[in-house]
Order: structure tokens, then C-alpha cells, then sequence
């Protein structure tokens, strides 16, 4: 049964992205109710008429769409399935969404344990990070039945814009994965060419320039600016993560039987640099 407002929302990981969004999510009036591990994670919702939660079970009891945005594929597996989980408090008819970046088989076999107790899951994995979910900007990729995916649509969308689905459960994971394997073989071919550029006598700084207005332009080359145009700096904080998701894409690739040569090439020399190799 849903609030006249609208589908109560729990949300659990209240990171430096899933916190925005859970922000975003009760600003659009929405009935919210939270859980987190570390209760100062919950200080930023004073006075927004949040719940706060026992548990992840008893935050589903209170929810018909649980959202969980933490960190992996473990983390993922004990707040929906461990004991105290989502799937212990869920009425049937609900829905989990998985917005983190985890194995798509992760989903599909807690999507499997979830429809038999009469709950849909959906994975929806977002990229854009923190300041894209606070402007209500975020890339939302869903993996689920055509029924959970528009029920789910209408939360996502305080939050993401565009929300895409992308057709059954695993396949906004693989989706994710692609765009950050791809993001990594971007950020080797920027580093790459700024190093060109030094040794040719263009300034980088101005190159920056030219290639943000330009038909060079990537995201991946937008971040070299701020990282002294090296990836060294980005690695202690986006490589682990890359790491992994280039870990999971590869082990896909090699199910599929094709290598994908080229981009698994570029983004392993940026992981390289990073100090993370594959």
C-alpha cells in the first residue's frame, strides 16, 4: 500500500552520493525512511521528516521501494539478503533497487531470492556522483521487468536525469561497467596526450582549453586539469573502483568469448598509472 504522496522510499547508503539522493528523494515530498550503519551519516537529515530505522528489515516494513547504495557486491548481498536483510521485512509487492556498481550476477541472483518472496529487484547503478545528484542530474541505468522499471521511474527521477532502461535485471550493471571501462581507456588516452603535448611545446593548461571546446573533448580528459594532468593523483581514490569494475567487465568479456582489445588496452594503461593494475 502506498502514501498518497507517493511510494514510501527507504534508502540505505548515505554516502557522499547516495546521501544527496536521499535528499533529493524526501525534498520531493516523498515519505522517506532511513538506515545507515554510522549514525552520523543520518545528521544531515534533521528536520526533513525522515524515519530513521531499527534495521534494513525494518526499514523495508515501512517501504514499498528500498533503495541501496552501498559501497560492493558483500555489502549489497548482507543489507538485501543477510540476516536483519531487506528481504526478511519486505512485503510482497515491493521493490529493491540496487544502485550500486556490483556483478551483474549479484543482481540477477538476489533478483531470483527476492521474486520468491514476492519482491521485485532492480539494479540501478548511477554515474555522475555527488554534485549530479544534488542538482538532480544523475545518469540512472535500470536493469529490471518493464513493470518494477516505472514504478521505480518516478523516485529516480528526483534524482537522475536521464533514467534509462536498459532491459532485464544485470543490465544496468553491464551497462555501468562498459561506461567505466570506457571512462579509464579515456583517462589513459588524455594523460597520454598532455604528456604529448609537453613534449612538443603546447602548455597544457591552454591545451585544456582547447580540448574542452573542442572535437577532442572527453570527460576523462576534463579530469586531467585537476590532477596535475597525471593519474597518479586519481588513484587512491578512483582507481580501487575502476579496478574493480574492469575486473568484472573483463571476466564478461571473457564469458562472451570476444577481448574488446583496444579499450581493455587503454583503460588497463590507465589503471597503471593509477598504480591498480588489473
Amino acid at each position: 500500500m502506498t502514501s498518497g504522496r507517493g511510494p514510501r522510499v527507504g534508502f540505505i547508503g548515505l554516502g557522499s552520493q547516495g546521501g544527496p539522493m536521499a535528499r533529493r528523494i524526501a525534498g520531493a515530498g516523498f515519505p522517506v525512511t532511513l538506515w545507515a550503519r554510522r549514525a552520523e551519516t543520518l545528521a544531515p537529515f534533521a528536520g526533513t521528516g525522515a524515519r530513521t530505522a531499527a534495521s534494513p528489515a525494518d526499514l523495508a516494513a515501512a517501504s514499498d521501494l528500498a533503495c541501496v547504495c552501498v559501497v560492493d557486491d558483500a555489502g549489497v548481498e548482507q543489507v538485501v539478503a543477510g540476516p536483519g536483510g531487506l528481504l526478511e521485512g519486505m512485503r510482497s509487492g515491493g521493490t529493491i533497487a540496487v544502485h550500486s556498481t556490483v556483478h551483474p550476477d549479484t543482481c540477477r541472483r538476489l533478483a531470483e531470492t527476492a521474486a520468491a518472496r514476492g519482491v521485485a529487484l532492480v539494479d540501478a547503478p548511477v554515474s555522475g556522483g555527488g554534485p549530479a545528484a544534488e542538482a538532480g542530474r544523475l545518469l540512472v541505468m535500470v536493469g529490471g521487468d518493464d513493470a518494477a522499471a516505472e514504478r521505480c521511474r518516478p523516485v529516480f527521477q528526483t534524482y537522475g536525469d536521464p533514467v534509462v532502461h536498459l532491459g532485464p535485471v544485470g543490465s544496468g550493471q553491464r551497462a555501468k561497467l562498459v561506461n567505466n571501462l570506457l571512462l579509464a581507456a579515456n583517462l589513459a588516452v588524455a594523460e597520454s596526450a598532455f604528456a604529448l603535448a609537453r613534449r612538443i611545446d603546447v602548455d597544457p593548461v591552454r591545451l585544456s582549453t582547447v580540448l574542452a571546446n573542442g572535437s577532442g573533448a572527453s570527460f576523462g580528459a576534463g579530469l586531467l586539469p585537476g590532477a596535475g594532468f597525471s593519474l597518479a593523483a586519481l588513484g587512491e581514490h578512483a582507481g580501487p573502483l575502476l579496478q574493480k569494475d574492469a575486473r568484472i567487465v573483463a571476466e564478461l568479456a571473457a564469458a562472451a568469448g570476444t577481448d574488446a582489445a583496444t579499450v581493455f588496452d587503454a583503460a588497463d594503461a590507465a589503471l597503471e598509472s593509477m598504480g591498480r593494475a588489473r
